[in-house]
Formats: C-alpha cells, sequence, structure tokens
C-alpha cells in the first residue's frame, strides 16, 4: 500500500447527504451543519465559497471546479460573497431562514434536487459526510481547511457521472452514490497533493525517504504484526536510535504512535462490517485480545468499539 492509497483508504460514505442544488442569482446559503467534511461540484455557472473568520477571502468556482470543505466550522455558498443569506442549513440537514423561519423561495425541483429554478443558471452538486468515521481522521488532519481543485488540474468524468446519478431514483441509487461521492474525493484529494506537496502532511513526504519510507510501507501493509521500533529497524537495516530520531523529525510522531494510530484507523473501520466482533478486529489490526483494543480505541477516539460502532449504524 502506497502512501495516497493508505491516506485515501478512509472514505466510507454510508447514506451521505447528495443534493442537485439549481439557482438563479442573487443566492447565498449559509451552512451551520457541523459535517466533518462537504464536497462541492460545480456543474454550470459559477459561486464563490466564504469561510467564516476575519480576513478569509472569498473563493471563486467555475464549471467542473470541485471545493473539500472541511468542518465542523460555518461557511457561505453564494453567486457573491455581497449576497445576504437567504437559508441557513443547520445539523441534519434542517433549513430555515436566518431568523429561524420556513424558507419560501427555496423548494423541492424532483430527486435529490432544490433551488428557485428549474433551470438555474447556476447548478451544483453537495455531498456530505455526517460522521468523522466515513473519513479518517488522518485524511481531515492533511488537509486545509478549504481546497479547491480546477477542472483543468482534474479533468475527470466523474463530476458529469455524479450529475447524471443524482436525479435517478432506482434500487440501490443510494449505494451508487456513495462510491461516487467517494471516488470524487479520492480523484480531488489526489489530484490536490500532486500540486501541493509542500502542504502534505510530514509522514507523506516521508514516504521518499530511503530510511522512513520502508518502514511506512511495513506499517500500514503489515499492522498486524508485533512491531518494535527495535525490530522495525532491523527489518530496515538501521539502528533503532537513528530510526527512531528520523521517523519523529519526518513525520512528527514516533513510530508506535503512528502505528497504532494506523491500527485504531483500520480498527474503525472493520467493525463495521457485517459479522465483525471487537475480537477478530483486535486480531486482524494486531491487538492480542478484545480488551487491548478496547483500552487503545477508546484512548484514542473518546469511545469504545462498541459505541463508535452503535453510533455509526444509529446515524446510518
Amino acid at each position: 500500500m502506497d502512501a495516497l492509497a493508505a491516506l485515501l483508504d478512509g472514505p466510507r460514505a454510508r447514506q451521505a447527504f447528495l443534493l442537485r442544488s439549481t439557482l438563479d442569482p442573487p443566492w447565498s446559503l449559509r451552512i451551520q451543519d457541523e459535517a466533518p467534511l462537504t464536497l462541492v461540484a460545480m456543474v454550470r455557472g459559477a459561486a464563490v465559497v466564504v469561510r467564516d473568520g476575519g480576513g478569509a477571502a472569498p473563493v471563486r468556482l467555475g464549471p467542473g471546479d470541485v471545493a473539500i470543505i472541511r468542518g465542523p466550522e460555518p461557511y457561505t455558498v453564494a453567486d457573491d460573497a455581497a449576497t445576504p443569506a437567504q437559508a441557513v442549513i443547520h445539523p441534519g440537514q434542517r433549513c430555515t431562514t436566518p431568523d429561524g423561519g420556513p424558507l419560501s423561495g427555496l423548494r423541492d425541483l424532483g430527486v435529490r434536487t432544490w433551488g428557485n429554478a428549474a433551470e438555474g443558471a447556476t447548478v451544483m452538486l453537495t455531498g456530505t459526510y455526517h460522521l468523522d468515521g466515513e473519513v479518517s481522521r488522518r485524511l481531515l488532519r492533511a488537509l486545509p481547511a478549504l481546497v479547491v481543485v480546477a477542472r483543468a488540474e482534474e479533468d475527470s468524468p466523474l463530476v458529469e457521472l455524479l450529475a447524471e446519478e443524482i436525479v435517478r431514483d432506482r434500487p440501490g441509487q443510494e449505494a451508487v452514490l456513495d462510491r461516487l461521492l467517494d471516488l470524487l474525493l479520492i480523484a480531488v484529494v489526489r489530484s490536490w497533493f500532486a500540486g501541493n506537496l509542500s502542504e502534505a502532511p510530514g509522514w507523506y513526504a516521508a514516504y521518499g525517504d530511503p530510511v522512513v519510507g520502508p518502514a511506512l510501507r511495513l506499517l500500514h501493509h503489515q499492522p498486524a504484526r508485533r512491531w518494535t521500533v527495535a525490530s522495525l529497524a532491523r527489518e530496515i537495516g538501521v539502528s533503532r536510535a537513528a530510526l527512531a530520531r528520523r521517523f519523529h523529525g519526518l513525520v512528527g510522531e514516533p513510530p508506535m504512535r503512528f502505528l497504532s494510530e494506523w491500527r485504531i484507523a483500520l480498527a474503525a473501520d472493520l467493525l463495521l462490517e457485517p459479522g465483525a466482533t471487537v475480537g477478530s478486529v483486535a486480531h486482524e489490526v494486531g491487538y492480542g485480545t478484545p480488551y487491548a483494543l478496547s483500552t487503545a480505541f477508546k484512548r484514542l477516539r473518546g469511545v469504545s468499539p462498541k459505541e463508535h460502532r452503535a453510533a455509526v449504524l444509529a446515524a446510518a
């Protein structure tokens, strides 16, 4: 597993919120749904994204451009930065006017479609991951608050394909849309990293290091192995002290802490598989007992494995 594959192994949309918006200006949507990650893809027309906070300049999106917006901080998507908000999107995708009243002017326009004009000058697609567990924390930490990849940088058919599929109402359509959203996220992140290596996380850049790179590959590919810093150093032919010093310097954390976070990220996904138990997952990711996995999981995630699984399934 290479560095990017390891980073992107996390996106697992589960009945994600997906919406096609068709709008004529002026329009402005205030988003405060607290979602960990949202994609906005422009099919037609243009929009600006304005993050909260002083000094955050509006970022313009044109046809084919895709924005990744990391939550939970609020932001606004509008035809123009000066347009006052007309609708506020709350957690659970509840929509109100800015003063909390019922919406007028924005309405249902068909399957997963809403807006103020059936054939609006602007058409955009929104895909929202509801829970942290649907996108790995390592990926969320690797991304800035707002990523924009222009169509010229990622000329992929995925935006057009998602635009076609989002308005269809067929058996199993939610699963199709979830996977398309995951693919689009992966494609956009891959393209962004290719053009912004200086902003990539330390461990991603460290993959090219002759000492740390092989160590990262071993940890990613064999997480269940009983690793120690000494055994990892022996495997790649360097001293324990040299590996520990170089790994921490390039990645920003010790090897065993990195391994613990990687194991728990894998466990969080595996726990959602049908028939999975805490015991079976513990063995698969390198913990000798269910208790050991539960202890590590709660230390890093703040909840037990069973609580994590119950929360994700309840939300889905």
